[in-house]
C-alpha cells in the first residue's frame, strides 16, 4: 500500500512537472502559422460561448436608422476594416493571423454576411470585450456605448440592403495607391 501511494505521487507530480517543461521547451505551437495546440479550439470556444450568453444585452438599444448604419460605417472604417474588411474587399492580412479575423462582409451560407446571423448583443459584447488570444481588441476604452452599438447594428444588418451612402462609403478603399507626400520617396532596402 505504500508503494502505491508513492507511486500516486509521483504520478501526479510528474504531469505539472512534464507539462512545465514542455511549455518551456520552446516546441509549444505558438506562432501563428503552428497548427492549433491540441483540444485548444473545444477548450476555449465552451467558455466564451457560456460568458457571451451570459452577459449579452437582451437587446439593441438604437435602430438601424441611415444614421446609425453611416456613423456605424465610419468607425467601423477607422477601427475594424483593417482586420475584417470591407464590402467586396477582404482584409490584406487576416488570413496570416490566428484565428483567422473574420471577414464581416464576406456571405457564407444561406445569404448570412459576416456575422449578421449573430444575435446584436452577441456582436456588441465582442465589441465591447474582446476576446482574448484571438487579436480581437476590446473596444469598451476606445469607443462608447452608442458607437459600439452603432457598428453592431451595421454588421447586424450586413445580410440587409444598405443606405447608398453607406454602401459607398464601405466599397472605399481604405488606403490609396497614391504616395502619401508627393516627391517622396522611401529608401530600397538592400
Amino acid at each position: 500500500m505504500k508503494g502505491f501511494i508513492l507511486g500516486l505521487i509521483i504520478g501526479l507530480a510528474a504531469v505539472p512537472l512534464a507539462a512545465f517543461f514542455y511549455f518551456r521547451s520552446g516546441h509549444t505551437p505558438v506562432a501563428v502559422a503552428d497548427a492549433p495546440f491540441p483540444l485548444e479550439r473545444q477548450i476555449v470556444r465552451g467558455p466564451l460561448h457560456a460568458r457571451i450568453a451570459r452577459e449579452m444585452p437582451a437587446r439593441a438599444p438604437l435602430s438601424p436608422s441611415e444614421t446609425n448604419l453611416m456613423i456605424g460605417a465610419q468607425i467601423y472604417r477607422q477601427q475594424c476594416a483593417a482586420c475584417h474588411g470591407l464590402y467586396g474587399r477582404p482584409s490584406d492580412f487576416a488570413a496570416h493571423m490566428y484565428p483567422r479575423a473574420p471577414q464581416l462582409w464576406a456571405p457564407h451560407g444561406n445569404g448570412v454576411v459576416g456575422v449578421s446571423d449573430d444575435p446584436p448583443g452577441e456582436t456588441y459584447w465582442k465589441v465591447k470585450n474582446g476576446i482574448r488570444l484571438t487579436g480581437m481588441p476590446a473596444f469598451d476604452q476606445v469607443l462608447n456605448e452608442t458607437q459600439m452599438w452603432q457598428v453592431t447594428i451595421l454588421l447586424a444588418n450586413a445580410d440587409k440592403p444598405m443606405p447608398a451612402d453607406v454602401l459607398t462609403l464601405l466599397k472605399q478603399p481604405l488606403f490609396s495607391d497614391a504616395p502619401a507626400s508627393p516627391g517622396l520617396t522611401l529608401p530600397s532596402v538592400p
